[in-house]
Parts: structure tokens; sequence; C-alpha cells
């Protein structure tokens, strides 16, 4: 009796898992054969857009543009045998030359006179070996003794702007007269002498009419004599003191 029961049991569970078995797969057959929800249409929001394709033929590479080739020169028609063997006239008329206007040549600019910065006189005849100067000086008056005293200081002038010379001498009046009035001495022809040679020289030299000393002297250095003039100028080439 127990055995039949327990027979009756496992039939049971057997049936029952067999039932299950098979409602399951009814129930996965049911949902694979189930169309399929399509998701809702999204709202218009009234923009369209429209991809519009390029066509082909601007794809290509553009052409590049070339210049045009010139034409061909056409060669010229050959000048008639007749101008070519014209005669050429022999004698063209001369052209006249225009005028040039000599250009005169400028006359040289004159030397300027040397404004000396310093005077001398007075320091020469100070000095003791100049003790006979000092004596032939208080024997002369006026003009004499100014013309006197301003060749002293031109010579001395001389001496000082130019080391390469030794003046020992000085003629004034050599070349042309001197001009002397009242207390302003004027030498523009006077010679000076110099290691045994002769030059021109001009001076101004203005004196003090109470002092009787001079105030003011510019003087112009010129070219040497030639000796062939020193004879008409009564100019002599004797040894002088400076120039032993």
């Amino acid at each position: 009796m127990e055995l039949a029961a327990g027979k009756w049991d496992g039939g049971i569970q057997r049936g029952a898992a067999a039932s299950f078995a098979l409602h399951a797969a009814a129930l996965l057959l049911l949902l694979l054969l189930l169309p399929k929800a399509e998701p809702p249409p999204l709202p218009d929001d009234g923009l369209s857009v429209e991809i519009v394709p390029q066509p082909v033929e601007s794809l290509k590479t553009p052409e590049l543009v070339k210049a045009p080739s010139p034409e061909p020169t056409k060669p010229e028609a050959a000048a008639p045998e007749a101008e070519r063997d014209a005669p050429v006239a022999n004698n063209a008329p001369a052209t006249a030359m225009p005028s040039v206007t000599p250009i005169a040549p400028q006359a040289p600019k004159p030397a300027e006179f040397v404004a000396a910065s310093r005077l001398f006189s007075d320091k020469v005849l100070a000095d003791p070996r100049s003790r006979g100067a000092r004596e032939a000086l208080r024997g002369l008056a006026g003009s004499e003794r100014n013309l006197q005293l301003c060749d002293l200081e031109a010579l001395e002038q001389v001496r000082r702007a130019r080391p390469d010379m030794r003046p020992d001498t000085l003629a004034p009046y050599a070349m042309t007269p001197e001009k002397v009035n009242g207390n302003s001495v004027e030498v523009r022809g006077g010679a000076f002498r110099s290691k045994r040679a002769w030059y021109n020289i001009q001076f101004k030299c203005g004196l003090d009419a109470a002092s009787g000393k001079i105030v003011s002297f510019a003087f112009l250095v010129g070219d040497a004599i030639p000796q062939s003039e020193w004879q008409a100028h009564d100019l002599v080439a004797d040894d002088g003191a400076a120039d032993q």
C-alpha cells in the first residue's frame, strides 16, 4: 500500500514539471510572434534640411590660362629697287652750332693782411743790444720817426711769423714810395732782406699820438724778388748781422 502511494506521488511531480515546461515554451513562442512596437515619430518643428550633391563637373581641376601665342611677324615687303638705289647727297646742309659764351677765368683772390696779435717794438727797444736803435730814434721826429719805428716792428713780426727767415734789413720804399699820414704809416711796395735774398712786403702801422707807441699792425709777406731786379731798386746782398 505504501509502495503504491509513493509511485503516485512521483507521477504527480513529473506531470507538474512537464506542464510547467510546456507553458514556458508556449509563452516564449508567443513573445516572438508579437509585432515589434515602433518608436513614436519626432515632432515637426517646421525646419527642413536638404543636402544638394555637388555636380561632378565642378570637381574637375580648372584649366590653366595660357597666354596667347604671338602671331608670326610678317616679313616687310622689300623696298622698291628704285628707292634703294636713290643717290645720297654728299653735301648735307651744315647745322648751325649754338653759340657758347666763354667763361671768363676767375681772378685770383687777393691775399689778406695778417693782423698782429702782439706788438714787439717796445720789447725790442728795451733790449740792451738795441741801444744804437734807441739813440737813433731820439734824433728823429714826426713822420720819419714813425716810419723807422714801424720798420722795426715789421722786421720783428716777420721773424716771429716765419721762423725759416732771418730778416735783417727793410727798405720801405723799394718798389713803391711809402705813405706816412700823421700817426699812420702804409707801405705797399717794401722789401726786406733775409739770407742774402730780397722779398716783397706790405704793412699798415698805427701809432698813438700821445705816447708815440705802435698800437696796431698788419702785414703781408710776398714772393721773392728776382735778382735781376735788385739793381733797379737799389737792393744789395751785403751780409747782415742776422745772416752770419
